[in-house]
């Protein structure tokens, strides 16, 4: 990945001796100075912090970036996740204190190497994103006030707060997801038998995935050119690494009968909600 230009907001030093050390002013919306990018974070518990990057470009939402922030005993992560970028795969940057600032470093990364925070005010930092040599962008961003935010979003009437939290989903009601396309395989064989078997541990294997939580959509897809057989979509997957290796529990995809693609996908967090009436107008299962 070539650049990470990540936003990420910081003001004054956490107090080393409270229990969390997560930089929980960070709840909110803020905005780049002359620029329509936006990040958007929520807290999840007292060790994690969860956020994206978005432009907004006539009038639509583009999410650019998964962010994540945790902490362990008295270390704490940074980690974005660029969309289209790395394969998907996250970049680790390791919190280290320096007076008047937060620096987040991963030396091995091409860019950004570190990542410095300067607080001006209240509500406006100074980011400077180097490789440690000559290149570096520095940039500053402002906290958007609750009554701003609400002047730019559509107050819900029908919010359920509870619910929300239940389902994970960010301030738009949405959360990412892996999506898969299963299509067709190398392995050739005419073995009847295997292919039956193969494909009846499939059946048995998205049934497992739903009632663990994992899957939450499966179908097959019409003939086409492209050789794709269906789609999956995977819940509470953080990576696609880790969505490579709960797929190989697949026997058909094991097998090489099913080959996989993996997307990250950013949808509706009640997504989920339509599993207990599907499971009430079936009459026949496959």
């Amino acid at each position: 990945m070539k650049a990470i230009l990540a936003l990420i907001f910081w003001s004054v030093l956490v107090p080393a001796f409270g229990q969390s050390l997560l930089p929980v002013f960070l709840k909110g919306t803020w905005k780049v100075n002359n620029a329509e990018i936006y990040e958007h974070w929520d807290q999840l518990n007292d060790k994690t912090l969860k956020g994206f990057s978005y432009r907004i470009k006539n009038g639509q939402i583009n999410v650019t970036e998964y962010l994540n922030l945790t902490q362990s005993k008295d270390r704490i992560v940074y980690t974005a996740t660029v969309v289209n970028q790395n394969l998907g795969k996250p970049v680790s940057f390791t919190m280290k204190e320096k007076e008047g600032a937060f620096i987040f470093e991963n030396l091995k990364h091409d860019f950004p190497k570190q990542i410095n925070y300067r607080k001006l005010s209240d509500i406006e930092i100074e980011v400077r994103i180097s490789d440690l040599k000559q290149k570096e962008y520095a940039f500053n961003m402002r906290k958007l006030s609750s009554n701003t935010q609400q002047d730019t979003a559509t107050s819900n009437s029908n919010y359920d707060a509870l619910l929300a939290e239940k389902l994970g989903g960010d301030a738009y009601g949405m959360k990412k997801y892996i999506l898969v396309i299963l299509k067709t395989g190398a392995n050739t064989t005419t073995d009847k038998t295997f292919i039956n078997e193969s494909f009846r541990g499939h059946l048995q294997n998205i049934n497992r995935l739903v009632e663990q939580g994992k899957l939450i959509v499966a179908g097959p897809l019409g003939k086409n050119t492209n050789n794709y057989r269906g789609i999956f979509i995977l819940n509470n997957i953080n990576t696609l690494d880790e969505a490579k290796e709960i797929l190989q529990t697949d026997p058909a995809v094991k097998a090489g009968l099913l080959d996989i693609e993996l997307f990250n996908w950013y949808g509706s967090a009640a997504l989920p909600e339509y599993l207990p009436a599907s499971d009430k107008i079936w009459k026949q299962k496959p």
